[in-house]
């Protein structure tokens, strides 16, 4: 077998033993603000090693990474549907380690790797034709075969127009487990390091479209099994003298700075009663007579007058300091993460405490019954996309959506076994039918199930077979850092999607947007229903990339 070479789409997941049936790419063109990745696919019969450069005016613009192999030790729930690559354990390309031009040597050797490739185009960059050629090279070729010393030179031909991607519309939360921090690199909560690491992995967060985060004034209340603690990340000091109640937000001051740093505008509040049934107060420690421990947690029943008399002090408090930081707007709230029918006297209890608290602040939670909305309990309902059809039908106001490990047939996700489109799918989705935003539970979740114990992410990509792989989280971890996942920024593409839809609804209305998305699918769009192929989206968003490349000036 000779060297094989060919530069793909992003969604390819390059880990077949031969990559000859792969399509090959060659140019696209972009708006200014837009994110583009792609990815060079090799195979070389011998054990050896390259490097990558890149020769571009874009060159300072362009990040290289390795795909490098996760564990999928649980790839599909028994009865899921047949649209994955593989319902066996195996390796999957996931993990993109970042390269340093010219210098960080990619092993090949037998089976099919590949090279991760994005390009971000400045707001300011001229409209006009570029070329991104990536140079891979051998080094430390033995002598004995030097028929593989080579260097090969793959172009990639990017037209820029003369338009700007519209800033991000749709809010997205994928939950930010501050503890998980702590614990995967080992440091004190809250501690320098601490911070610096929370630091880069809301960079990251940023990076890949994140523009809310999970902001823990308490503890978040969320998969802990009865009866247990996930270590204490509450980020207001709290102390009791007598009935009153006390509140330090130093801690938050420098999380809500942070967030903003790195782009990022909106705070999800952590929720305020236990999930699955809101039955509990969440872990909350309160110092009181000097000594600082839980006041309240599973020993406390939601509906204690404790409880109530520290939230009717806790919320007005909450809300002057955020009018102070002049981000009162940007905060939701959430009262009880996936209450089901059987919760529903609970709900409206928890929601109409609160409700008068936070005036006219949002609150907004996941549910898959339609029963909580219908009765006004959630003005803003995060539904999981498996049963968004009902509020979609009664045309639910301020509609969000949101997937886990529930939503495996039929719908899109992003577990590692699933082929890529079935992530990017959800920027078409979003935008057909007006989703406000979306919510995942698992950016960086580093525990098992009901977080009894920590997880190592490059053994168990499942959370030890809680989850299908890929649920739990999209980043991984790295010696005083984190790296993304190539899930990640193919979410990053599907929000990308939408703002060019947007754009293109500028220029020829959002009917005939909706038509072409239909039209080229060859049925109507839905969440469940979609074209199973590579090929369908990034056809489509390049016609429409072209035709606001007729319709902009220049």
């Amino acid at each position: 077998m000779d060297f094989k070479i060919k530069q793909v789409s992003s969604l390819e997941k390059v880990f077949k033993t031969d990559i000859d049936s792969l399509k090959q790419l060659y140019r696209k063109t972009l708006m200014k603000g837009e994110t583009f990745s792609y990815q060079i696919a090799m195979q070389c019969p011998i054990n050896t090693e390259v490097v990558v450069d890149i020769d571009s005016p874009l060159k300072e613009y362009v990040k290289v990474y390795a795909v490098k192999n996760a564990p999928v030790d649980f790839p599909a729930y028994i009865d899921a549907d047949d649209d994955y690559l593989t319902k066996e354990q195996c390796l999957m390309p996931d993990i993109l380690m970042p390269v340093v031009f010219g210098e960080t040597k990619v092993r090949l050797g037998g089976e099919a790797v590949a090279i991760w490739i994005t390009v971000k185009i400045p707001e300011d960059t001229e409209c006009g034709m570029y070329s991104v050629n990536a140079i891979v090279s051998t080094t430390g070729i033995p002598t004995k075969i030097p028929t593989y010393s080579f260097t090969y030179t793959v172009p990639m031909n990017i037209e820029v127009i003369n338009e700007t991607l519209p800033k991000q519309s749709v809010y997205f939360t994928q939950w930010f487990h501050t503890d998980c921090i702590a614990t995967a690199h080992d440091v004190e909560v809250y501690s320098d390091k601490h911070w610096d690491l929370i630091d880069k992995y809301m960079a990251l967060a940023g990076e890949v479209g994140i523009n809310m985060i999970l902001t823990p004034v308490i503890t978040p209340p969320l998969d802990t099994g009865v009866g247990l603690k996930r270590p204490c990340v509450q980020l207001v000091g709290i102390e009791k003298n007598g009935e009153k109640y006390s509140f330090d937000f130093t801690l938050l001051k420098k999380w809500i700075d942070m967030a903003h740093k790195n782009g990022i505008e909106y705070f999800e509040i952590s929720h305020l009663f236990s999930q699955w049934g809101l039955n509990y107060a969440p872990n909350i420690k309160v110092t009181e007579n000097g000594v600082c421990d839980y006041k309240f947690g599973w020993h406390v029943d939601s509906k204690d007058t404790e409880y109530k008399n520290f939230l009717e002090q806790f919320l007005p408090a909450l809300l002057e300091y955020f009018e102070k930081e002049g981000i009162k707007d940007n905060c939701w709230f959430h009262v009880s993460d996936e209450p089901g029918d059987a919760h529903i006297e609970n709900y409206n209890y928890a929601y109409n405490l609160i409700k008068p608290l936070l005036g006219d602040c949002n609150t907004m939670d996941a549910i898959s019954s339609y029963e909580f909305y219908k009765k006004g309990l959630i003005p803003h309902p995060v539904t999981s996309t498996n049963h968004i059809d009902t509020f979609i039908e009664n045309n639910a106001q301020h509609q969000w959506a949101y997937y886990c490990c529930g939503q495996y047939k039929k719908v899109g996700n992003r577990f590692l076994a699933m082929p890529s489109y079935r992530n990017r799918i959800l920027g078409l989705q979003l935008y057909k039918f007006n989703i406000e935003g979306f919510l995942q539970w698992g950016f960086n979740f580093y525990f098992n199930q009901h977080s009894r114990n920590e997880i190592n992410p490059y053994i168990t990509t499942s959370s030890d077979k809680a989850f299908p792989s890929g649920d739990p989280f999209s980043v991984y971890p790295v010696k005083n850092g984190v790296v993304p996942s190539l899930r990640a920024i193919i979410f990053k593409e599907a929000l990308e999607d939408v703002e060019i839809c947007r754009k293109l609804e500028s220029y020829i209305g959002r009917e005939k947007v909706v038509e072409m998305i239909d039209e080229a699918a060859g049925m109507e769009l839905t969440f469940s229903e979609y074209p199973r192929n590579n090929d369908y989206i990034p056809e489509l968003i390049e016609k429409m990339e072209q035709l606001i490349k007729e319709h902009c000036k220049g």
